[in-house]
């Protein structure tokens, strides 16, 4: 066994032991903000108008006329479980709310990550191509100012510009709601275009560093094809750092769904929590964003491993 096999089962064990303690974290987090909002959920799910008698019955049966102590071990012993307890507005349990839109949200952010991963490979590559060892400054300065722009325009503004052109104006697609294949484009658009010119920008560094190396340039010298040289020799030394910050990208974008579907009423877990907030839903907020920020986590445990099945040298590097 050499030293790279002997040192995976550590890295991993480093890994999940980091994973585990951000989820306490997290629930912790998510806890603590939840109960800091002001106002009273039981009050604002029973209405002004109810009788104390009902709303004291309530807050017993949720638990809240508990200590937050004893609150917050019933959520994590009930998030160990798998009970996330009841929806105080509709009465439904929060595993299935989250389980009746998980695939809504799942489908668009899983999409979106697609699309701004198509974009933004091949559009940094031929920039940095183009533009290595500083050639064509106009052409570097005409790609910065329209990643620049895109990366800064919040994807909910975008969203109401694509639903006013495409939706409104031309009539071309449907303004919102979640039907067929071209109820997708416009979220799909809204949620991937700046994160793709963000990826966009990293991929043109990395392509022009990795053709200043001395391989590269002893490939030119062979007068290797293009397909060769840039598909067989570049691209695979550019997925380090092309994956870590697309890592970062699914994560951000599954945390941008929460606006972009509240602007194209898209029946996902964004919609849902957007919807229970002002209710003070307690245990439907808890539980949203508990999964948005362990879809978070996870995606970037599975990002380091990924990377490191890549480039063994960072788990060799380890202590």
């Amino acid at each position: 066994m050499n030293v790279k096999d002997r040192r995976w089962p550590g890295f991993l064990a480093r890994r999940l032991a980091r994973f585990a303690i951000s989820l306490l974290l997290l629930v912790t987090a998510v806890f603590g903000m939840v109960h800091a909002l002001p106002g009273d959920p039981v009050r604002a799910a029973l209405g002004l108008t109810a009788p104390q008698s009902l709303v004291a019955a309530k807050r017993h049966q949720l638990g809240l006329d508990q200590s937050l102590w004893h609150q917050y071990v019933n959520f994590l012993r009930g998030a160990v479980d798998g009970n996330l307890g009841t929806s105080m507005s509709s009465g439904l349990p929060v595993t299935q709310i989250i389980g009746e839109r998980l695939a809504a949200t799942a489908a668009l952010a899983g999409l979106a990550f697609l699309v701004a991963v198509a974009i933004a490979v091949p559009a940094g590559m031929a920039a940095g191509i183009r533009t290595r060892d500083g050639r064509r400054p106009r052409t570097q300065l005409a790609f910065g100012a329209v990643t620049g722009v895109a990366t800064a325009v919040p994807d909910f503004l975008l969203g109401v510009g694509l639903v006013f052109v495409f939706a409104v104006g031309l009539k071309a697609l449907p303004v919102a709601g979640r039907g067929g294949a071209d109820s997708y484009v416009l979220p799909v658009l809204a949620l991937a275009l700046g994160p793709a010119a963000a990826l966009a920008r990293v991929v043109r560094v990395e392509t022009a560093r990795v053709l200043g190396e001395d391989y590269m340039r002893t490939a030119r010298a062979k007068r290797l094809p293009d397909r060769l040289l840039y598909l067989r020799h570049a691209l695979p030394n550019l997925l380090t750092a092309t994956l870590t910050v697309s890592g970062l990208t699914l994560a951000s974008l599954l945390a941008g769904t929460v606006l972009v579907e509240n602007v194209f009423a898209w029946p996902g877990l964004g919609t849902e929590l957007a919807q229970s907030v002002p209710l003070k839903d307690y245990p439907v907020v808890q539980g949203l964003a508990l999964v948005f920020g362990a879809g978070v986590l996870l995606i970037n445990l599975l990002i380091d491993t990924a990377v490191a099945l890549i480039d063994p040298r960072s788990t060799i590097r380890e202590v």
